[in-house]
């Protein structure tokens, strides 16, 4: 978790990291040498004998595994320590996002099997009453928006938004992946709700970003022999994983799903995934980091409710403050759903109205963005 000091003094979530901050620590004339740290999800076993010695009053210690005399000197000196929590099937206090082999692990025996379909499946039959296990997901929570915005940092973050039941083989799909791959070559990360679709094509186009666009021609005809995740969940995203396998990843590309949509999988392209419990939390962080722009694919209730959460975002921020917003498809946005029109009405006469545009082109949307 983050605090007003730097990352590099005091946060310490590897055992790489403890390895620094001990050594430092041993040779520091500190009155209280440990003030300050503060530890996440580190195994301290293998430096009991040093933390044993060091005055540890100060010290912040969330989940980390250790000795029940480490525990107690800590305490006693006058650490605080936030225990692991049992019973669940996360981890509440983890450092950091989640890759896509992570969530799929153990996906030969069918996604039934892995993490993020088990974690799904707790949180159906969780009882909304028990504090336990609401404590646990809001700890979680916390934990991996730290996690984000450490990822995020001093990066220049566009969003994609779109529909979740685009299918590979549409023409959309590949619409978007082109574009991510245009935005994250030209240096930018892309940032997605995290699921299928439109998000998954935005993922894939900029974890590709490194490559060139023939590599990402070539991949979308792989993916289409499984088109979509609504009749084998399990298929699709083994075919996702083969159709990538041994190409290099930008590190541009990041998922932010939840498990509120839990029937709905995130897809394996991200390079890594901030996947919460709540959604309302999701959708405001996710927003809030696209700092560079948000560009909104055809899609439906989800889509519109993120256009008008930036909207209300916008419609109050001073000129420097407010981020550009483009809409792909004239048609769907100004007839099928039509957001453009009362979009721009909130618009006049405020910062943002130089802000939003209307494409119909997804190839234009990279020269909005980019200048």
């Amino acid at each position: 978790m983050r605090s007003g000091s730097s990352r590099h003094h005091h946060e310490i979530e590897s055992v790489e990291e403890l390895d620094g901050a001990v050594r430092r620590a041993l040779a520091s004339d500190r009155p209280h040498p440990l003030a300050g740290w503060q530890v996440q999800d580190v195994d301290l076993t293998g430096h009991e004998a040093e933390l044993l010695s060091l005055d540890p009053h100060g010290a912040l210690v969330l989940g980390s595994r250790m000795s029940d005399a480490l525990a107690t000197h800590l305490r006693e000196g006058g650490a605080l320590l936030f225990p692991s929590v049992p019973d669940v099937p996360f981890d509440p206090w983890r450092p950091h996002l989640y890759r896509p082999d992570e969530l799929f692990a153990g996906l030969e025996q069918g996604y039934a099997a892995t993490p993020d379909a088990r974690v799904y499946a707790w949180s159906q039959r969780l009882h909304r009453g028990r504090v336990r296990d609401q404590l646990a997901m809001a700890i979680h929570d916390s934990s991996v928006d730290d996690a984000l915005e450490e990822r995020l940092r001093d990066r220049r973050v566009v969003g994609l938004m779109g529909g979740h039941a685009v299918d590979r083989t549409h023409p959309s799909y590949a619409a978007a992946a082109r574009l991510a791959h245009a935005l994250a070559a030209a240096g930018l990360t892309v940032a997605t709700g995290g699921g299928p679709g439109a998000m998954e094509a935005a993922n894939l186009g900029a974890r590709l970003g490194d490559h060139d666009a023939a590599v990402l021609d070539e991949v979308l005809e792989r993916l289409a022999q499984v088109p979509t995740y609504a009749d084998d969940v399990t298929a699709w995203a083994r075919c996702g994983l083969d159709a990538v396998e041994g190409l290099g990843d930008s590190g541009r590309s990041v998922g932010v799903p939840t498990w509120h949509y839990g029937h709905e999988p995130p897809n394996v392209f991200a390079s890594e995934h901030a996947k919460y419990f709540r959604n309302a939390i999701r959708e405001d962080v996710l927003l809030e980091r696209c700092r560079a722009g948000i560009v909104y694919l055809p899609g439906a209730a989800g889509t519109v409710q993120e256009v008008f959460q930036a909207a209300c975002a916008n419609y109050y921020a001073a000129a420097e403050d407010v981020a550009p917003m483009v809409f792909v498809g004239e048609e769907h946005w100004t007839r099928t759903l039509p957001v453009w029109p009362l979009l721009q009405a909130l618009a006049r006469d405020r910062p943002m109205h130089d802000a939003v545009a209307l494409v119909d082109d997804p190839s234009q949307v990279a020269g909005l963005l980019l200048g």
